[in-house]
């Protein structure tokens, strides 16, 4: 499958899976778009509150009654397994659905968004037996220990930006570790997650541990999180928004939170990178991934002075060269804006920055499309200085700043002078320069001589400062599915 025509995909009429089945939302409908035309191609069937009540208390009787959390580790890692198979031989079904009305091209979600959703349910999969609790040192009459238990049920709130991915973030080390799970996904993007639970409960998944609840964040989200059955929150998401739910989670707690918020994240060059050609190719890969629409997007080009004018046209070269395009085309190397309020908010940033004395190298409006639909131009923008509002904040958009350097002390500097630590790049030929800046730079992940994520999924992934609490994938994100109780035997 290259390409498809989007008008032969269906769209189901029950939106909401709530006890093992798909439910008619009984909430207040809402037009759902599809970016790379502006149609509107569904009515989304919002969950009522009466059916958010219904999907957690669901999810709670699942996980006293249905033996999930009870059972043996590893048949919870089998049926995992069987799930994702089925979401691998999904293929057909899943990858149209979730270009459809998304900023994902067919070609990006064949090659890697449906066998990663289905890898991440794996990896998880694998922790069931192999992470618990430890025997403590104590005196010899005594035994001391910890044991972890699964908190029950957690809400997991899901972006619009990688539906399939971020949901499975969020679902995997959560029922892998023997909880029930209600999420929340985008009301932008809601369908393919629906069908990934249809496939849960054909793999064995009891009914009840993960439902799906359908809707917009005042009304689903907000009561959702607030639900005194929920122990825990799960949100990747805007820093504002996120900041709202820990709110939420302290007032009817308090509970605990994992939190990956925004990100404006530095790609650092240094004149001693090994390839420069190779390098530009990769600084400009970070910053149109997904139209610059991904938390960690390298937003910001930190360049040193004594080859910023070639790093920079090797650059520009790059993101010109790329073929904007609806989803559905096998042609499109960059799908569009998730929505017309976003393109806007991405253009008035940018057209600030020029209005104050940027120059836009290239980009700087919105690009020209086969037919309606949201696009921005791939955009460099230079001439800036640190506090302006395109350097600092997070535009979420196929927009690169550029700022020069003269040294590392500088470098690192301009790279921690944010608000935001989600993410880093680095790139030089210099061992000992990698290790000082993996050391110097206040980010949660920083990736040398490369930039971007691959399939090291035992990697954890999470910010500093404004960009979040907690960690998504690895260990750490298993763990934090797991309360932790003290025992003290007295032999």
């Amino acid at each position: 499958m290259s390409s498809f025509d989007p008008d032969t995909i269906g769209i189901e009429v029950q939106n909401n899976f709530i006890g093992g089945r798909r439910a008619l939302g009984q909430g207040t409908p809402m037009e759902v778009r599809r970016p790379s035309d502006a149609r509107v191609y569904a009515a989304l069937d919002s969950a009522s509150a009466g059916q958010v009540e219904a999907a957690v208390e669901d999810a709670a009787r699942a996980y006293r009654t249905s033996g999930w959390a009870a059972t043996d580790p590893r048949a919870r890692m089998k049926v995992m397994r069987r799930w994702a198979d089925l979401i691998e031989t999904d293929m057909a079904l899943l990858a149209p659905l979730e270009a459809l009305g998304s900023t994902r091209t067919i070609a990006e979600v064949l090659a890697w968004d449906v066998s990663y959703t289905a890898e991440t349910l794996r990896f998880f999969a694998e922790f069931a037996d192999k992470a618990g609790g430890e025997v403590i040192a104590t005196t010899p009459d005594k035994l001391g220990m910890t044991i972890t238990e699964p908190y029950g049920v957690v809400a997991a709130i899901a972006p619009w930006n990688l539906p399939l991915v971020m949901a499975a973030w969020k679902i995997a080390p959560a029922i892998a570790a023997g909880n029930s799970v209600v999420l929340k996904p985008s009301e932008m993007t809601p369908f393919s997650i629906v069908r990934i639970a249809e496939l849960a409960i054909e793999a064995g998944l009891p009914a009840g541990v993960f439902n799906v609840v359908q809707g917009d964040g005042l009304s689903v989200g907000d009561p959702l999180c607030r639900h005194p059955l929920v122990s825990k929150v799960s949100f990747t998401g805007s820093t504002r928004t996120g900041i709202a739910i820990m709110e939420a989670c302290a007032q009817t707690g308090p509970k605990p939170v994992t939190l990956e918020l925004g990100g404006k994240s530095p790609q650092i060059v240094f004149a001693d990178a090994n390839d420069i050609a190779a390098t530009a190719a990769t600084v400009a890969r970070a910053i149109t991934l997904n139209s610059g629409q991904v938390c960690v997007a390298g937003s910001r080009l930190l360049v040193q002075d004594k080859v910023a004018n070639e790093v920079v046209d090797r650059i520009k070269a790059a993101v010109e060269a790329h073929t904007q395009g609806q989803t559905w085309s096998a042609a499109t190397t960059i799908g569009p804006i998730i929505s017309e309020k976003q393109l806007g908010q991405i253009d008035g940033i940018v057209s600030r920055a020029i209005a104050a004395g940027g120059e836009a190298l290239t980009g700087g409006s919105r690009a020209a499309a086969p037919q309606e639909g949201s696009y921005y131009a791939p955009t460099i923008l230079t001439g800036l200085g640190q506090d302006a509002e395109a350097v600092r904040g997070e535009i979420f958009g196929p927009v690169l700043t550029v700022q020069t350097f003269a040294d590392e002390e500088e470098a690192y500097a301009l790279a921690n002078d944010s608000p935001y630590g989600l993410a880093a790049g680095v790139h030089t030929g210099d061992l000992n320069r990698a290790l000082r800046a993996t050391r110097a730079l206040e980010a949660g992940t920083v990736w040398v001589n490369r930039y971007g994520r691959s399939n090291d999924f035992m990697l954890p992934t999470g910010g500093f400062k404004q960009s979040g609490i907690g960690k998504d994938l690895g260990r750490e994100a298993y763990m934090a599915s797991l309360k932790t109780k003290a025992a003290l035997i007295q032999l």
